[in-house]
């Protein structure tokens, strides 16, 4: 059984998106399917046709500095087909973006491969998330009935979530053809239960203190300005309390202006960017993770993969009541919830959670078995074989004795 994944990005890039293609491919190779990953020249611009990165051969597609929409998906297209043809895959694997589905859609007319298209996010959302459009416009309109076309032409469709399911539900396209694969967790990669690190800890100057924190991207609709907001809140009932930022992005330098025009220099810890393996000394040191998400339609229908991190590790998080995160926590069970987009909501259960020190060791041991029973990625990633079964037996093909009666 082969298998051709597109892809927008892979590593040595660092984003949920490729940390979730790449539990894929090593559980598909673990179930014995041979996978071969294309990405997109969305990777960035190079001369390079292959790539060999932590035992995985990746195909990249050549480009150069400020190629178009329209000349990306030409050179997709073209190298989908040169790799197909090299490689002879049973099937075509695309993932999000839209700009991904519908190339491996245009070589399928030719090559006459079934082609399964994976939608992580909705191209619109994306877009409006990025500020490259807005919700309504026409470009927004045009952006959507782009996504729509592909969903309605692939042979079989797969999401991250239930929510992501109805949105696709909802453009007429048949539930049996929509399945999840939810995000998981490769729970071996999470240490559980482990002292915080004394000398990062006091490096940092957090010895003796309450960390409240976040790590990740610094994104819009991560909700941080909220987060910095409920932290000053908090801190004058709480002064061995420190908030410690982990990691970078666009909202870098306004949570940093927003600190500081607060008085909270030296309460406030940014620690910029870390080595995605150095990431959980820095998660050890944080008594409260948050995870103030915007309520927004992206956040409202995608769910992402921190929460399930921070329940492998034990850790003790708040998370807004979006629904993606509605989706993944069970209140007072396996995490807590608060009310969106409310900084003073966020502050009182932050408050509230730090006074619940008690229940903690409960909910860390549920938290963990939570993921351990539901959410890993080798549950998660057998359930492809019966959507390759549904796109190979849709076109009349030989089912590969790989993916089972």
């Amino acid at each position: 059984m082969r298998i051709l994944h597109v892809l927008d990005h892979s590593i040595p890039l660092h984003s949920g998106y490729t940390f979730r293609t790449l539990a894929i491919l090593r559980e598909q190779r673990r179930l014995g399917w041979e996978t071969v990953p294309l990405t997109t020249p969305k990777q960035g611009p190079g001369k390079e046709r292959e790539e060999t990165i932590d035992g995985l051969l990746f195909h990249r597609t050549p480009s150069a500095p400020g190629v178009g929409v329209l000349a990306q998906m030409k050179l997709t297209a073209a190298r989908i087909a040169e790799v197909a043809r090299a490689t002879m895959p049973d099937l075509i694997h695309a993932h999000s973006p839209v700009l991904n589905a519908l190339p491996a859609l245009w070589v399928r007319r030719s090559l006459h491969i079934p082609v399964v298209y994976e939608m992580r996010a909705s191209w619109e959302d994306a877009a409006v998330d990025h500020g490259t459009t807005r919700e309504g416009s026409l470009r927004y309109r045009l952006s959507r009935a782009l996504e729509s076309f592909a969903l309605a032409r692939a042979d079989q469709i797969t999401t991250i979530c239930e929510g992501l399911r109805g949105d696709i539900a909802a453009r007429g396209i048949a539930r049996e053809r929509i399945t999840v694969i939810p995000n998981a967790v490769d729970v071996a990669d999470f240490r559980f239960g482990l002292a915080a690190d004394p000398a990062l800890r006091a490096r940092l100057g957090l010895d003796g203190c309450t960390v409240l924190g976040f790590a990740g991207s610094f994104y819009g609709y991560e909700g941080l300005q909220l987060l910095v907001d409920a932290f000053a809140r908090l801190l004058p009932a709480r002064p061995p309390l420190r908030l410690l930022l982990v990691g970078g992005g666009p909202q870098d330098a306004a949570l940093r202006a927003q600190a500081a025009a607060a008085g909270l220099d030296g309460k406030v810890i940014f620690t910029g960017r870390v080595p995605h393996d150095e990431v959980q000394r820095y998660y050890e040191l944080i008594d409260v993770l948050a995870y103030p998400r915007l309520p927004m339609r992206l956040t409202e229908l995608v769910t992402p993969l921190k929460p399930l991190e921070a329940m492998a590790q034990g850790r003790i998080f708040v998370a807004s009541n979006v629904g993606g995160h509605r989706e993944l926590v069970r209140h007072g069970e396996t995490g807590f919830l608060c009310k969106a987009g409310d900084a003073g909501a966020l502050a009182a259960a932050l408050d509230d959670v730090l006074a619940r020190q008690g229940e903690w060791p409960q909910i860390r041991r549920q938290a963990r078995r939570f993921v351990e029973q539901e959410r890993t990625w080798a549950a998660s990633v057998a359930r492809y074989a019966e959507v390759y079964r549904r796109a190979l037996a849709g076109r009349g093909l030989a089912v590969p004795a790989a993916l089972g009666a």
